[in-house]
C-alpha cells in the first residue's frame, strides 16, 4: 500500500524493464478478493503481508513469482507455490537495522519510562517515576537469526549480559561476540529483559504462554517485534495485573488493527506494526524487491 512512497525508484526500475505493471491504488492492505482482481492476470507480484492463501493462489494462473519487500513469507501458502512452481523471494537482509532499533527504542523506553513521562506532562503534571540502568541487566533473546544476533551485538556494548536461545545455535558467533546459548527455561527464569524474535514459521504457536510467564523474573520487561501471536495476550495481561511481568513493549498482534487490553496498562509500550517503516527501509525494500521480482522472471523468460 505504501509502494514507491518514499522514492521513485523502484517505479523507475518498472519502467526501465519495459514491463506492464499496476499498482495498489487503495491506500491500505488488499484483502483476498481484492488481490484476485488486481492479479488476476499478473505473473509477478510485488507483495506485502495481504494474504496469498490457497484460494487466492487457485485464482492466480499466471503467477509465477511472488517477491516480498520484506521477511516474513508466512502470509503465503508456501505448499501450492512449491507444488505450482511460484517463486518465493524476500528482501531479508534489509529489515535488519530498523527492527533492531525499534526494539533497543522499546527496551529504552520501559526502562526509563519516556513515553509515561510524556504522557504525564502532556497532562500539566509534573512528577518523577525513577527508572533503571540498561547496563547490568540481563537480556534473553528468543530466536538469534540475523536480527536477533544483531540485537545481541548491539546490546553488549552497554555492558549488559546476553544470553540466548536458538534451535540452531552458531557457537562461533557467540563466542566471538560474548552471547551465552542456554537452554530456554533458563534463559526465562534468568533473563531481566526477554526479546522476541522468532521467524514467522510457527505463528499460531505460543512462545510464552502462561506457564512460559510465570517462570519468568519478577518485574521482567517483554519485547516482541515478531509475531502477535507468539504471546498469550491473556497470560500476559495477568502477568501485567499482578506485576508479575514489569513491562511490556509491542509492534506486533495476532488481530491488527489493535484495540485490545493491552491498550488499558501504563507499562505497556505500543506502536502499529512500525517495525520495518522508515523512510530509509521502505525505499531500499521495495528496490531490492522489485529487482529480485524482475530477474527471476526474465531468468524464466516471463
Amino acid at each position: 500500500s505504501s509502494f514507491s512512497q518514499f522514492g521513485n525508484e523502484p517505479i523507475d526500475i518498472l519502467n526501465q524493464s519495459k514491463s506492464e505493471y499496476s499498482i495498489n491504488p487503495l491506500g491500505r492492505r488488499l484483502i483476498e478478493e481484492e488481490i484476485v482482481e488486481m492479479g488476476s492476470n499478473a505473473t509477478g507480484i510485488i507483495a506485502g503481508v495481504e494474504p496469498y492463501s490457497l484460494k487466492v493462489l487457485e485464482l492466480l494462473p499466471r503467477l509465477k513469482c511472488i517477491s516480498r519487500a520484506g521477511i516474513g513469507i508466512d502470509n503465503i501458502h508456501l505448499g501450492y507455490a512449491e507444488e505450482h512452481g511460484i517463486t518465493i523471494k524476500n528482501t531479508p537482509d534489509v529489515v535488519i537495522q530498523p527492527v533492531v532499533e525499534l526494539t533497543l527504542a522499546m527496551i529504552f523506553d520501559l526502562l526509563r519510562k519516556t513515553t509515561h513521562h510524556t504522557i504525564l506532562l502532556k497532562s500539566k503534571e509534573w512528577r518523577k517515576v525513577s527508572g533503571n540502568n540498561l547496563a547490568g541487566k540481563t537480556v534473553g533473546i528468543i530466536g538469534a537469526g540475523r536480527i536477533g544476533r544483531s540485537i545481541a551485538e548491539t546490546l553488549i556494548r552497554f555492558k549488559v549480559k546476553v544470553v540466548a536461545y536458538d534451535i540452531r545455535p552458531q557457537e562461533k558467533w557467540a563466542q566471538d561476540n560474548g552471547v551465552q546459548y542456554v537452554g530456554f527455561n533458563k534463559l526465562l527464569r534468568n533473563a531481566d529483559i526477554v526479546s522476541i524474535h522468532v521467524a514467522p514459521n510457527n505463528a499460531d504457536t505460543f512462545i510464552l504462554g502462561k506457564k512460559e510467564i510465570q517462570k519468568m523474573k519478577k518485574g521482567v520487561l517483554i519485547i516482541n517485534t515478531a509475531r502477535g501471536s507468539f504471546i498469550d495476550e491473556k497470560a500476559l495481561c495477568k502477568g501485567l495485573n499482578s506485576g508479575h511481568v514489569g513491562g511490556v513493549g509491542m509492534d506486533v498482534f495476532p488481530q491488527e488493527p489493535y484495540t485490545g487490553k493491552l491498550t488499558d496498562f501504563e507499562n505497556v509500550v505500543l506502536t502499529p506494526h512500525i517495525g520495518t517503516l522508515t523512510k530509509e527501509s521502505r525505499l531500499d525494500m521495495e528496490i531490492q524487491a522489485t529487482q529480485n521480482l524482475l530477474e527471476e522472471l526474465f531468468q524464466q523468460g516471463n
